[in-house]
């Protein structure tokens, strides 16, 4: 894969764009105001694999909690504001790393260079962009309906708004709860611009659902070259997008830390209780981050071989299995022992 160059731009002393490793962004559902349980939940996002955090500022109180928050959490937090023009200034005061806005619903242009100039003053970037359901009637019109002529130009205008008032430190999101149109929209946007792109689907859906929808969108743009820091959303436990998201990534090679972790389907040829082990292991190694390559496989047809080419691994027999590390069998092991020996050998790599 060729990943587009894009301009580089900052988020915290997270780097987006250009050759930037590929960022993974989750949002809090918890009311920002109330500090201990936006950070109970950032922490978890934090310890899952999360880069960069995003949180709903709607109040002044949302806004003065951001000082405190920045205190605790290392992550570079990025404020989602919308119609209230004070609270993005509110949040810059207070420390925020990053805004996501949507100039079309700020107001008028001297209340969206007010945030421009004082973004411009600290150093910050700032997300713009539109949903499928948010694209400006002129341009519903003119491009007849929803599509990703539409929604780029609507995206575009955006863009040039904040160009004409001298600021070029942003990224654009294109997303529709629609795959083909979200693919559609952000390859049409990397052609006519050089901004970092935000990738997602939006709405996707609920975890199993979500998870497909947003892997199919995301994973064939980031196949495509196409993307520098992505957001699944899924109706659930925002763990779960992070969880995700690094899932994708390193499907395609593009994220290296932590366990690589492949099992097979399991067939007639499986004597041992695959399901369970492979299921068992998955959580006992989640939040382990050594970058390694795990193969849990039932049979002897497939097994060796997979097994082999993982750093450690697992081949079943006929109530028992094999464990190989680096290509090497080390030893026979009783299926009631499999997974507490391969946990133990993991731990010792």
């Amino acid at each position: 894969m060729n990943r587009k160059d894009t301009r580089k731009i900052r988020v915290g002393d997270i780097f987006i764009g250009g050759n930037s490793p590929i960022s993974i962004q989750s949002m809090t559902n918890t009311p920002t105001s109330n500090v201990e349980r936006t950070l109970a939940q950032m922490r978890e996002l934090e310890e899952a694999g999360c880069d960069i955090v995003r949180s709903a500022v709607s109040s002044k109180e949302d806004a003065k909690a951001i000082k405190e928050i920045k205190k605790h959490i290392k992550m570079p937090i990025i404020a989602d504001i919308q119609f209230d023009y004070k609270l993005a200034i509110e949040s810059i005061r207070q420390g925020i790393d990053g805004l996501r806005i949507n100039p079309g619903n700020i107001g008028s242009d001297s209340k969206v260079k007010e945030i421009v100039n004082a973004c411009k003053s600290e150093k910050i970037s700032i997300r713009i962009g539109v949903n499928s359901g948010s694209v400006k009637k002129e341009y519903l019109e003119k491009f007849n309906g929803v599509n990703e002529e539409s929604m780029v130009e609507s995206a575009l205008e955006q863009v040039r708004l904040l160009e004409n008032m001298g600021f070029y430190d942003m990224k654009i999101s294109l997303k529709a709860s629609s795959v083909p149109l979200t693919i559609k929209s952000y390859s049409l946007m990397s052609e006519r611009c050089d901004y970092p792109l935000h990738l997602g689907v939006t709405e996707a859906g609920t975890p199993w659902r979500g998870t497909i929808k947003s892997s199919v969108g995301i994973g064939t743009l980031l196949a495509m070259g196409i993307g520098d820091t992505i957001r699944v959303s899924l109706t659930g436990d925002p763990v779960d997008e992070v969880k995700v998201g690094k899932e994708i990534l390193k499907s395609l090679g593009l994220r290296k830390d932590g366990i690589e972790f492949i099992s097979c389907p399991t067939c007639s040829r499986t004597h041992i209780d695959l399901i369970t082990i492979a299921q068992e292991a998955e959580k006992l190694l989640e939040h382990m981050d050594k970058s390694i390559k795990v193969a849990v496989m039932g049979c002897a047809v497939n097994g060796p071989g997979e097994a082999r080419e993982a750093d450690i691994g697992i081949a079943g027999g006929n109530g028992e299995g094999l464990i190989f590390k680096k290509g090497v069998i080390i030893r026979k092991v009783p299926e009631e022992n499999l997974l507490e020996e391969l946990i133990k050998e993991i731990e010792e790599l």
